[in-house]
């Protein structure tokens, strides 16, 4: 068994395992926040396929900013392991609530479907498809609200993937494989619905080519449902996409309509209230209610960062910028063999951006070789148990597997000038940086320049970003810093020099921060800063690498 673990958490217990992989409770050192990580099993991180779909998940995820779906902090990958680390849902999942106490009730199931539902139509907005909604993959919280996860197999809409998702929850266009349609979520959604209802499954076969028949052909189960429900299961399950609602958010409108007039105003607050009763059985279950933690350490890093601007829990990045030692750059060497590539014609879907810490390492001359970063991939907090689907036919496991995630296109300017860098304050314990007004008669000797650390390199704009540069030395004497801008088409290289470098000179305090904008003028799927100072830093310097929003992973 794979014993490595993400740098940086303590781990606790397993909250899930499948054959994909496994999820696990941790709290991030630094901050005590409680997450889930989630990992990629070793027999599938050794196929680049797989992990190609498990950055994808991430990638995913990153972009999609919804207080309906279990968000994503990073994702992280060494030689040793990749994993997804993302928002801990302190739930039940729904399956486990129907297992152990039986149907729902009517206002209850409106509530579940609602909730899960404006998760979808959240996904729906941006152009993914999750392809795989189930009792498993939706998560029940205490205060009775529910929220979406396990984006394992989600692609973009229209996306040819082939068949894939669970039997019992499959639309009929998808085991036949057509192109990928929010129309099919909702019939799933539809399907766990009336299992909320009934206690069990809207059709069901002796084996996989029975149920699809049904699934296809069966009249639709809806007299079995409340009667002032059965239109709902109708519409949802209905066997031509065209006569369902398109997209989830139709769907919603629908459902509120319905519930309001069978059910009055308040069905909501009471089917909420039911849910919280019955999470409230299941105390034990609640992942806030399991064991401490134990420690775990490791090495080499990827972050995604979301956009910016959704709260303290999208804003927040668990990784330390500059955790990677040098000879991160000859453990990471083996991830150039996973290729991303460049995509001038986006598709809808938004994505987050890839940044790829290499953290202080010698000098590198433009065109050498650097430390790759993982290239991304996203994926919420599964729950307990959940398990890959049993007949997905696409390369993709229901645990880790995703369809690729592709960003918007922007234009790229022909301006190449060069914003000038802001001084920030410096961190907590820094020296507050003095510059002279009069030449000292005995100036103080050149620093040794202990640290130079590149953070926070993220996209503006279209053609734009921002960075972050610290330099730690152990005098006050004076040194100059140094940033210069590249382009690449491939990751792992800092690539092509873009524009000029910009240097800094500094003096009078220990501890500098800079902040430096920089334009770029050539188009590139990557975009690097690196930073190095005279006198030279014992690491020779700092760089990092993004993938930019022009960028798809194939």
């Amino acid at each position: 068994m794979n014993t490595w673990a993400v740098p940086g958490y303590n781990e606790s217990l397993e909250l899930g395992a499948g054959a994909s992989g496994r999820v696990v409770l941790a709290v991030h050192e630094e901050t005590g926040v409680p997450v889930a990580v989630k990992y990629l099993s070793e027999s599938l991180r050794t196929r680049p396929g797989f992990v190609h779909d498990f950055r994808a998940e991430a990638r995913l995820l990153g972009g999609l900013e919804s207080p309906y779906v279990a968000g994503l902090y990073e994702y992280v990958e060494s030689p040793d392991g990749a994993a997804i680390v993302m928002e801990l849902v302190d739930g039940v999942s729904l399956r486990t609530l129907l297992t152990r106490e039986g149907p729902l009730d009517p206002e209850a199931a409106l509530v579940v479907l609602k909730g899960s539902l404006l998760g979808l139509a959240d996904a729906h907005r941006i152009g993914v498809v999750h392809r795989d909604y189930k009792p498993e993959n939706v998560l029940v919280v205490p205060d009775g609200s529910s929220r979406l996860v396990d984006f394992g197999i989600a692609v973009d809409v229209g996306t040819s993937a082939g068949a894939a998702g669970t039997p019992s929850y499959m639309a009929p266009e998808q085991w036949t494989g057509s192109p990928a349609s929010p129309a099919a979520d909702v019939y799933a959604a539809t399907a766990t619905f009336f299992e909320c209802l009934t206690g069990h499954r809207p059709y069901s076969g002796d084996n996989f080519a029975e149920l699809a028949l049904r699934h296809v052909d069966a009249p639709i189960p809806a007299d079995e449902a409340p009667e002032a429900v059965r239109e709902l299961v109708r519409r949802g399950l209905a066997k031509d996409p065209a006569q369902r609602p398109t997209h989830a958010e139709a769907f919603v409108t629908e459902l509120e309509a319905a519930a309001g007039a069978a059910y009055g105003p308040d069905w909501e607050e009471r089917g909420r209230g039911r849910l919280a009763a019955l999470a409230a059985l299941l105390p034990l279950l609640l992942p806030s209610a399991r064991s401490a933690p134990r420690t775990t350490t490791d090495t080499a890093r990827t972050v995604l960062s979301p956009q910016p601007g959704h709260g303290w829990a999208r804003s927040w990045l668990p990784g330390r910028p500059g955790m990677l030692v040098s000879g991160a750059a000859v453990l990471l060497g083996v991830l150039l063999s996973y290729g991303i590539q460049h995509a001038p014609g986006a598709a809808p879907q938004e994505a987050a951006q890839a940044l790829a810490t290499t953290g202080a390492q010698p000098a590198v001359e433009p065109g050498e070789p650097t430390a790759p970063p993982a290239s991304p991939g996203s994926s919420p907090s599964e729950s307990p148990g959940s398990s890959p689907s049993p007949t997905s036919t696409s390369p993709s496991p229901g645990l880790s597997a995703a369809g690729p995630a592709t960003a918007g296109t922007g234009e790229t300017s022909a301006s190449t000038t060069t914003a000038p860098a802001q001084e920030t304050t410096p961190p907590s314990g820094a020296t507050t940086e003095a510059t002279p007004t009069t030449a000292s008669p005995t100036a103080p000797a050149a620093p040794a320049v202990k640290d130079v650390a590149v953070t926070d390199f993220r996209q503006t704009g279209p053609t734009t970003a921002t960075a972050t540069v610290d330099i730690t030395t152990d005098g006050t004497g004076p040194l100059s810093v140094t940033v210069s801008w590249f382009t690449s088409a491939i990751g792992g290289v800092l690539g092509t020099p873009d524009g000029a470098s910009q240097t800094f000179e500094r003096s009078g305090a220990t501890q500098y921060t800079l902040t430096v904008d920089h334009t770029f003028q050539n188009r590139g799927c990557y975009w690097a800063v690196a930073a190095t100072t005279t006198p030279a830093s014992a690491g020779g310097g700092g760089s990092q690498q993004l993938l930019t929003r022009q960028c798809d992973i194939r």
